[in-house]
């Protein structure tokens, strides 16, 4: 069997895994959300206005930090919302899905695993060897 052939009935195999699925309809349920639209609105156009304000020839650093402010405030109330929590998960399972797929592929290729252990926790001497 031909390599894309393969690649399309993995693909097709990814399409139908359940995760999917629910990524899928989080992200329904996330833009479908009016009060987060319209905070993503406000937050491109506070972006937009805060580019306009560096431009200028004399920047004013109080207009710059009210911006700035109201950013971060719609950053947390977006990142708060239930739905955006739920659309974030959902998104995440995927690309541990993903990430699993590609390393068994690169498995099957190579013989080894790749390496997906974190030695940040354990100061880089625990004996894993990165390549």
């Amino acid at each position: 069997m031909e390599i894309m052939e393969l690649a399309a009935q993995l693909g097709q195999a990814i399409k139908a895994d359940e995760r999917i699925a629910k990524m899928n309809e989080a992200r329904e349920a996330y833009e479908k959300d009016e009060d987060i639209q319209k905070l993503m609105l406000e937050y491109n156009t506070q972006q937009i206005a805060l580019a306009e304000e560096y431009k200028k020839e004399n920047v004013d650093q109080k207009i710059i930090e009210a911006i700035e402010h109201r950013l971060d405030e719609i950053v947390s109330q977006v990142t708060s919302n239930p739905i955006f929590v739920k659309a974030n998960e959902a998104n995440e399972a995927v690309n541990k899905l993903m990430q699993e797929v590609n390393a068994e592929i690169e498995f099957q290729i190579t013989g080894q695993r790749p390496c997906t252990h974190d030695c940040s926790s354990c100061g880089s001497d625990c004996g894993h060897h990165h390549h």
